[in-house]
């Protein structure tokens, strides 16, 4: 079960990722890291010292739910497949292929 704090916190960070500020390409990272850091890149720790404190805690919230389950946990399970595609495509465009868009 995915608590609604979670699912919150993840369509906020969604949300901010596909938007055009400046913390949104930190978060971007942090998103596609999830979903695929071999292909699309890690998420540097250092760049939670550049974001709000309500941007660096739904983060928080999201890690802490993803390290409660003993297997991988990625979008898709919120339902976010497409918007995590159209993340990579916005942010890595060069990275579209459909080896690139799936989580590993």
């Amino acid at each position: 079960m995915i608590h609604p704090e979670v699912r919150q916190a993840v369509a906020r960070l969604f949300d901010l990722a596909h938007s055009d500020t400046g913390q949104a390409r930190r978060v971007a990272d942090f998103l596609m890291a999830w979903w695929n850091a071999t292909d699309l890149g890690g998420f540097d720790i250092a760049d939670l010292f550049s974001l709000d404190r309500a941007v660096a805690a739904d983060m928080a919230t999201v890690f802490a739910f993803l390290g409660s389950h003993p297997g991988g946990i990625y979008a898709d399970a919120f339902d976010l497949e497409d918007s995590m595609k159209a993340l990579i495509a916005l942010w890595r465009p060069d990275m579209i292929t459909e080896e690139h868009t799936d989580n590993a």
